[in-house]
């Protein structure tokens, strides 16, 4: 990764079909069985027009649109998100971000790289209105050209 990020920076969008697939597969990935999020039966019953996302699977679409756009060196360090309006099947969620705040890490890094950490303040929204918002911090290493890079054994040698 060789781009400059500053304060103020625009992510491009990530949009995201939520289908009745996405919603049962992410409750069932976090061990949410609650029905509401699988069951449309028991959800309308409970006053739900269908199945709604849980807020894990939220939160883990947010950090991939994180990830993804950062790219593979990018490590989350916090997530922090509020639910709003839900997500339904048929829903389309779209994903914006714009960078808060930047640091960079000099002390933190090994010779040869560069770490940076990212706050980058996200927001959701569906044909409702706005699903999520939060603020995510991510590190991001850079590895500064003509650096040498040293591998070590387990033994502790070069």
């Amino acid at each position: 990764m060789t781009e400059a990020y500053r304060v103020g920076d625009e992510l491009p969008p990530l949009e995201i079909p939520v289908t009745r697939t996405l919603i049962v597969a992410g409750a069932l990935a976090s061990r949410d069985y609650q029905d509401v999020h699988h069951d449309a039966e028991l959800a309308r019953e409970k006053g739900s027009p269908d199945i709604f996302m849980n807020i894990l699977t939220t939160n883990g679409l947010v950090g991939r649109y994180i990830t993804d756009h950062f790219g593979p060196t990018a490590v989350l360090r916090k997530v922090a998100i509020r639910l709003g309006a839900p997500n339904y099947p048929g829903d389309l969620l779209r994903l914006t971000g714009r960078i808060t705040a930047l640091e960079n890490l000099e002390n933190v890094a090994p010779k040869g790289e560069n770490h940076t950490l990212i706050e980058v303040a996200v927001t959701g929204d569906n044909r409702i209105g706005r699903h999520v918002t939060g603020k995510v911090t991510v590190t991001v290493t850079v590895t500064i050209a003509g650096a040498v890079a040293v591998a070590v054994t387990r033994e502790g040698g070069a």
